[in-house]
């Protein structure tokens, strides 16, 4: 039977690769081994595509950014190791600003999934259907967003948060938390996935300590993550999160609690 899909010949196809019917991959693309491809998904050049990644019909990878922006540079879209990119997910490629857009490995993004130019999607990341990033969005491992969850442009989503489907996120939100709520608040800590991830119940209650003080205890930020610091042991957990809030550009997050 004749093969009815299209692989330009400058693209590097690794063993054990499966490709569907009417799919279409262009120069300047690579694909690791034993990753499957059903039918028509498009991948644009400047995919680098792992090992045992699997990608579902309508799916379109690397096209180029929706940014005015940018002006044809070369620019790349990885996808990781045992990633799953579900129905009509589209990944953009990266534009000058950063020059590539990341997904992690064995992450899931669920249908109708968009990830713009420059993000960076961590680890073992759990996206729900429908969910929009803008662009030079991160978010960091182990997170789980909510579907039809719509994430502004520069936001930073710490590692292992549960975000609440339908959210409207605007500003960053620390790791380790559940977000709700309109506006996007915290809601408490994600102790639920934290206990699944492998985290001891004494780290959970010393993260648990630190967002007391953080959101519970009515002290403006910059006096709240001052006591953090004077009063609560440190540890790379205490780290982690003062970290992000002192680093954080567009603020983290308030408490709705």
């Amino acid at each position: 039977m004749d093969k009815l899909y299209t692989v330009d010949p400058g693209a590097k196809i690794g063993n054990n690769v499966s490709i569907g019917n009417f799919s279409t991959i262009y120069d300047n693309v690579e694909i690791g081994d034993n990753t499957k491809i059903y039918g028509n998904v498009t991948i644009f050049p400047g995919a680098r595509i792992g090992s045992g990644v699997t990608i579902f019909p309508g799916a379109v990878v690397a096209a180029i950014p929706q940014d005015l922006k940018f002006r044809g540079e070369d620019t790349l879209a990885y996808i990781g190791d045992g990633t799953v990119l579900r129905e009509c997910v589209t990944v953009n490629r990266g534009t000058a600003a950063k020059g590539k857009t990341v997904v992690g490995s064995n992450t899931l993004l669920m249908a109708y999934t968009h990830v713009a130019h420059d993000c960076c999607i961590g680890n073992r990341v759990i996206v729900s259907n429908a969910t929009q990033f803008g662009g030079e969005v991160i978010v960091d491992d182990y997170a789980v967003i909510g579907g039809g969850a719509l994430i502004h442009q520069f936001c930073h989503l710490g590692r292992n948060i549960m975000l609440q489907g339908g959210a409207l996120v605007n500003k960053d939100i620390p790791p380790f938390v559940k977000a709700a709520r309109e506006p996007i608040s915290y809601v408490g800590l994600n102790a639920v996935g934290l206990h699944r991830n492998g985290f001891t119940e004494e780290e959970v209650r010393h993260i648990g300590e630190i967002y007391r003080i953080l959101y519970l205890s009515e002290l403006n930020v910059t006096n709240a993550i001052k006591l953090i610091e004077d009063t609560i042991p440190e540890t790379k957990f205490r780290d982690e999160i003062v970290n992000f809030v002192k680093h954080s550009e567009r603020g983290v997050i308030r408490s709705a609690v």
